[in-house]
């Protein structure tokens, strides 16, 4: 499996326009690197492309990545498709921006779907294929991917008026190449580590998980009186019951967090919390970022009879020369999507 990690920062991007935090202002002096809003790219075959959340970002990732390019035709692209974890604006904001292509299939479960303002807005311009996947139900993505919609979240957006508390909301996907090319499990929002995410986290190879917030009162110092961001839907990573205990019961997978959040320390390489959270095994990667996810054949997908040692991973860093923030380079079974 290929996956580009095409953005990782919360919804405000790294710097946020309107912050003038001791970390937005860094990295308005080139002292850390800028980030863009939180996306990634996944494919089976190379070929065929999905797309995981859009972030308002999207143009310019797109550009900056050259696995992604336009071609062979004037008009052709690689992109089949965008899976969507929820309806946050910070990631649907980047549909519109695809909608002079070819029809894709955005697939969410259900709840979200109907939710999504710019369905109209879109159809208007092209005829996109929208499919509500059903929870715990593998379907077949075209590009050689299986993917399965798990519920992990009760929090509806903002702009839904009086929702009803459906578990789907907020759901993560696990993302698996056929028939043995590796498994990504991407969650960039839950408020709970629930014994199904843990369970989840231990059946794959590589997860991809939330970490917006470094801990419960962050938010305090920089925007006071702002919501407690458990309430946000997003659980802290250190404190009681925060991610990041949970994930060390977990040393064979390979643990990255995104979503990083403006406010977190983690954005500063230099910082005891980076230096913390790294010596507990979990990764910080930067835009950019490409993985190729094999499952060594004679290793079953998950064993806890086996050691614990991690799976191999290939990855390429960004290019050099790459501007800040961006980077070059009802149900039925095994459903198929795409063209």
């Amino acid at each position: 499996m290929k996956v580009i990690v095409l953005g990782t920062a919360a919804g405000g991007g790294f710097p946020q326009w309107n912050c003038a935090c001791a970390l937005c202002a860094a990295a308005r002096q080139g002292r850390l690197p800028a980030r863009t809003g939180d996306c990634v790219a996944v494919s089976g075959d190379a070929r065929s492309w999905w797309l995981l959340n859009t972030s308002p970002d999207l143009c310019a990732q797109l550009l900056a990545t050259p696995a992604l390019a336009p071609g062979p035709g004037t008009r052709d692209t690689p992109l089949r498709g965008v899976l969507l974890t929820d309806a946050e604006a910070d990631h649907i904001l980047g549909l519109p921006l695809l909608r002079g292509g070819p029809p894709l299939e955005v697939l969410a479960g259900a709840t979200v779907l109907e939710a999504l303002p710019l369905r109209e807005v879109i159809d208007s311009y092209t005829p996109w294929h929208w499919t509500a996947l059903t929870p715990d139900t593998p379907y077949e993505l075209a590009g050689g991917l299986t993917v399965t919609l798990h519920p992990i979240g009760r929090k509806a957006p903002k702009f839904v008026n009086s929702p009803t508390e459906y578990a789907s909301w907020v759901c993560a996907y696990r993302i698996e190449a056929r028939p043995d090319g590796g498994t990504l499990l991407y969650a960039p929002c839950f408020d709970t580590w629930s014994p199904a995410l843990d369970a989840l986290v231990a059946s794959v190879d590589c997860a991809l998980l939330d970490g917006t917030f470094h801990s419960a009162d962050e938010l305090a110092p920089v925007a006071p009186g702002a919501t407690a961001q458990r309430t946000m839907g997003h659980l802290p990573i250190t404190g009681p019951g925060g991610s990041l205990a949970a994930l060390t019961r977990h040393p064979r997978v390979r643990r990255i967090y995104t979503h990083l959040n403006n406010t977190n320390p983690l954005l500063d390489p230099d910082s005891p919390a980076h230096r913390s959270v790294t010596a507990a095994g979990v990764q910080l990667l930067p835009d950019g970022t490409e993985l190729t996810l094999p499952r060594p054949a004679h290793q079953p997908l998950h064993d806890p009879g086996r050691p614990t040692e991690p799976p191999h991973f290939t990855e390429a860093a960004p290019a050099a020369g790459t501007p800040q923030g961006l980077h070059p380079t009802p149900a039925r079974p095994l459903r198929r999507a795409g063209p």
